[in-house]
């Protein structure tokens, strides 16, 4: 029983047909229809983790994604990520518990989505990721399976207001899992992992149907001709961003 994740999945749906969007599917049947599942993606926009499952729940999966603790402290959004089984991360206390927890959920038969980054990258290149979505699925001997969205940058993502136009195009693309050892260094398996999501990105920015207009570049990576960020500048936005919070964590505790 879903009481509030299906229902939430209903609204979701009724929002993409109100907006119409054009959402396309790649790769879907990469994704076990049952059993422990990693679905490992980029993170371009705050909206990525609806999309990959939207794109999870064509294999009839209901994916329980890794999300930032202040998102559950929330009094509305907090109620309705514990009633859809989504998982905490303290980015500033014990982060290992959330591994072991998505870890749980997944020997249990559960999908757990997660964005190795660890969080949105302004330049909408791939940073460097973490090791978590590895290790976990390493704990459960899941499939680690890489994915990419395009498009959700677009909507809603980091430093840019809120963009509700109808008719924005948001690709998903699924890859094949990504094989490991089970006594294999987690570092050198999110190093192929994000290899792999890197190639996915390459492929959706490749293909996506819709090229921005003049004056509007700004959700195009530099390296194509777009006014986002550069890598180098996004990092230390990034790590500007991280100090900010650890100082306002240590002054709240």
């Amino acid at each position: 029983m879903e009481p509030v994740y299906r229902p939430v999945i209903g609204l979701a749906l009724a929002i993409f047909k109100t907006m119409g969007w054009p959402i396309r599917t790649f790769g879907v049947e990469n994704i076990p229809t049952a059993g422990p599942v990693v679905l490992a993606s980029n993170h371009v926009g705050y909206l990525d983790f609806v999309f990959v499952g939207y794109a999870a729940r064509k294999r009839g999966r209901l994916v329980r994604f890794m999300a930032k603790k202040e998102v559950f402290d929330h009094k509305v959004a907090g109620p309705l990520m514990r009633g859809m089984k989504h998982i905490p991360v303290d980015r500033f206390a014990r982060a290992a518990d959330s591994i072991d927890a998505a870890a749980e959920a997944l020997k249990s038969g559960e999908a757990v989505g997660m964005f190795p980054e660890g969080t949105i990258s302004r330049s909408f290149v791939p940073r460097a990721g973490k090791t978590g979505a590895a290790r976990m699925a390493m704990l459960a001997n899941a499939p680690l399976v890489p994915c990419a969205t395009w498009g959700t940058q677009r909507i809603l993502t980091k430093d840019r207001p809120k963009n509700f136009e109808r008719k924005v195009a948001i690709d998903v693309y699924v890859g094949e899992p990504v094989k490991y050892e089970a006594d294999e260094d987690p570092v050198a398996v999110t190093e192929r992992l994000m290899g792999s999501i890197g190639g996915l990105v390459d492929t959706a920015q490749a293909d996506y149907p819709q090229p921005p207009t003049a004056g509007d570049e700004w959700w195009l990576p530099a390296h194509l001709g777009g006014t986002a960020p550069t890598v180098e500048q996004a990092d230390e936005l990034a790590e500007r961003d991280r100090a900010r919070r650890k100082e306002q964590r240590a002054k709240e505790s």
